[in-house]
This record gives structure tokens, sequence and C-alpha cells, in this order.
């Protein structure tokens, strides 16, 4: 029941990645913003049930920081394009584990 608020905020985050597709400045905004409301959310949820939710934090989002530290480190419009797939990919996966946990707490 403590869970729905955040469950919440992940799912919503999910479905705005459903329109991020390709490497502009305004889809690479929307990927920080999910990060950065991922990283918020995970450290709530790890508080209150640390048992279930420190892997993801310590696992999930340490593979959101490699991604985007990859994606900023490309050099050429490929490996960018590239990059940004992946780090997309790695932020959805993360959020459907989390949002997964979540559920089955419950």
């Amino acid at each position: 029941m403590g869970y729905t608020k955040e469950r919440v905020k992940l799912e919503k985050l999910l479905a705005k990645l459903n329109g991020v597709s390709i490497y502009i400045e305004k889809s690479l905004d929307v990927l920080l913003h999910t990060h950065e409301e991922y990283s918020h959310t995970i450290r709530i949820l790890k508080n209150k049930e640390p048992e279930v939710f420190t892997s993801h934090y310590t696992e999930e989002l340490q593979a959101i920081k490699l991604a985007k530290k990859t994606l900023k480190e490309s050099d050429t419009d490929l490996a960018k394009e590239e990059n940004f797939n992946a780090y997309k990919e790695v932020i959805t996966t993360a959020l459907k584990k989390t949002i997964n946990a979540a559920l089955a707490i419950v």
C-alpha cells in the first residue's frame, strides 16, 4: 500500500519513454529527467523496504549511470544514436523490474 505512490511515478516515467525514439536534444532531456526521477524514487523505496529494493538501487542504478557515461563519451553520430538507444533500454528495463518488485510486495 505504501508503494503505490512510487509505483505510479515509475509507471508514468515508463509511459513517457514510449515517445522517445531518436537522439535529439528533447529526447535526451526526457531520458535525463527519467534517470533523475528513477534515482530519487528508488532511493525512497530502498529506504522503505531495503530487503527488496537495495539490489535495484545498486545494480539497476549503476547500469543506468554506466549507460549515461557511455553515451556522453560517444564520438560519432552513429555511436551516439546506438548509445542513446542502449541508455533508453537500460532505463526501461530498470523501471519495469522495479515496478514488478513493487507489485510483488502488495
